[in-house]
């Protein structure tokens, strides 16, 4: 029997970044996080801005920790981040300023600058991606003109960033690639149309590589730095968080959605190809590339932002909550006595998110939360609509039939999210890993250095062999039937047809 080997998976997130050390073989599958550190936006003037060079020594302490956890020897080092940032290189290679945040509002009024010169339903068509203000697309149409992108030679994403910065060597990971809506879902390959209406040059991004490829291997200065013995190889692997949390979802058969849980919800079901039509798109549904050739044919949810903004928004007014037990009050507090529109545009900007969701409450006829217990329960059972909209929605539209749910990701220890999730869909609902990016990382990792085989399949039954999961069943208590729900789902589309979408 092969000895497992050991990798790193870095794994960004829009609220922190970890390093984790996973160890895969025949019948292993561990991971250990030896690394955490804070990913703080940083606002100079106007412009919210990622602090890349604080993300970027946050990963090599990282990779620090793990060389001395490992003896200084890695078999393979992979990256994961979120999706649509990228950041610009010069001539010489070096970065030309901060990477924009996707929350920085450069991009309001873009869309309709983008459908003047390509409406909305031939730009789906084209590309298959979901409306989002922030897609890279109108990033780039916001930046034309600017000093910066006339300066700009490469344009990378941020794992591909961090990965150029390690090896020397630029590329562009296909499934991140997908969320600049402009690449082809059914190619596979960059769209030359839809970049030449909307005057952007592809010859700003590197070549495209997928994962499993080789990246580079680790530079002399970085494997000084770091304590690893070399060579040391960078592999591709679903370098967006949710392609390699969908690859960590440890399904038994293609019947099943999930739902990727943290600072966002991401919840449809795996196709082997896109849907493009119209329906689809004034469903607001994305086609992202998977991988192994697969589609994440999904919507974006706001997700856990909501209830992390209530709890930022509280501890500035010395409001600070004990999560655990505002879980419990808002596990008793009355059910769907409220419910918004999770996707609401005007829930994406940090600021006061329980007066948001008051006003958004109030807008549609509903009574306010009156306490924080309220306004949980009100967040929580309004993303578990959301979820079950999705999931009944990819279904309708793919034609994918889904017996259950995996959720996977953060949310996964909100319980009380699962349980209502649940409930809400009427199926059972799987829980874990929570750790499903890093899982996947590191499965796409293992396979490429042959310490694993197999396709997806096989992959997700060495996690289902190797990890706890939890199942909760659809069984609702007391005021959860699913008549409750039906008339609360009714509301929530009451409530979508009140917010500031657009259609």
């Amino acid at each position: 029997m092969t000895d497992p080997l050991a990798f790193a998976a870095v794994d960004l997130g829009a609220s922190s970044g970890r390093v984790m050390l996973g160890r895969a073989g025949p019948g292993v599958l561990e991971l250990t996080e030896v690394h955490r550190f804070p990913n703080r936006p940083v606002r100079t003037g106007a412009t919210l801005h990622w602090d890349i060079l604080a993300l970027y020594r946050g990963v090599l302490d990282g990779l620090r920790a793990a060389a001395a956890a490992a003896g200084g020897r890695l078999a393979g080092i992979g990256i994961d981040s979120w999706a649509v940032d990228y950041g610009l290189l010069d001539a010489s290679g070096e970065l030309l300023g901060n990477p924009v945040h996707y929350r920085d509002d450069r991009t309001k009024g873009v869309a309709e600058k983008v459908a003047a010169a390509l409406p909305a339903g031939e730009l789906y068509a084209a590309t298959g991606l979901q409306y989002l203000p922030f897609n890279t697309v109108y990033q780039l149409v916001a930046a034309r003109g600017t000093p910066q992108l006339a300066a700009a030679r490469q344009v990378l994403m941020i794992p591909d960033l961090i990965s150029y910065w390690l090896t020397g060597r630029a590329g562009t990971e296909i499934t991140n690639a997908s969320t600049t809506q402009l690449v082809d879902p059914r190619t596979r390959d960059w769209s030359p149309t839809v970049a030449r209406r909307l005057g952007i040059d592809l010859s700003l991004f590197p070549p495209l590589r997928a994962p499993g490829d080789t990246a580079g291997t680790l530079r002399p200065e970085v494997l000084a730095e770091t304590g690893l013995t070399g060579p040391v190889p960078v592999i591709v692997v679903g370098s967006h968080d949710t392609a390699s949390a969908v690859v960590g979802v440890p399904a038994d058969g293609e019947d099943f959605a999930y739902v990727a849980t943290g600072t966002w919800s991401l919840a449809g079901v795996e196709l082997p190809a896109p849907v493009l039509g119209e329906a689809s798109r004034r469903a607001n549904f994305t086609n992202e590339l998977g991988v192994d050739g697969t589609v994440r044919y999904l919507r974006n949810i706001m997700g856990l932002w909501l209830l992390q903004e209530c709890l930022r928004s509280w501890e500035t007014q010395d409001r600070a909550q004990d999560l655990p037990a505002l879980l419990d009050a808002a596990a008793a507090a009355v059910p769907l006595r409220s419910v918004v529109d999770a996707s609401d545009p005007a829930f994406i900007a940090p600021g006061d998110m329980p007066r948001r969701i008051a006003d958004a409450c109030l807008r549609t006829g509903q009574p306010e939360p009156r306490t924080e217990a309220e306004t949980v329960r009100c967040v929580l059972d309004s993303l578990a609509l959301a979820h079950r909209q999705a999931v009944e929605d990819a279904v309708r539209l793919s034609g994918r039939p889904v017996s259950r749910v995996h959720i996977v990701g953060g949310g996964v220890r909100n319980t009380l999210l699962c349980r209502l999730t649940a409930q809400a869909t009427g199926l059972p609902v799987v829980a874990g890993p929570a750790e499903a990016a890093a899982f996947g990382n590191l499965l796409v990792q293992a396979r490429a250095a042959g310490a694993v085989t197999g396709g997806l399949g096989g992959l997700r039954a060495l996690l289902r062999a190797t990890q706890e999961l939890r199942v909760h069943e659809p069984g609702g208590a007391s005021g959860t039937t699913r008549e409750a729900w039906d008339e609360a789902a009714a509301r929530c589309r009451r409530a979508e047809g009140a917010s500031a979408r657009p259609r």
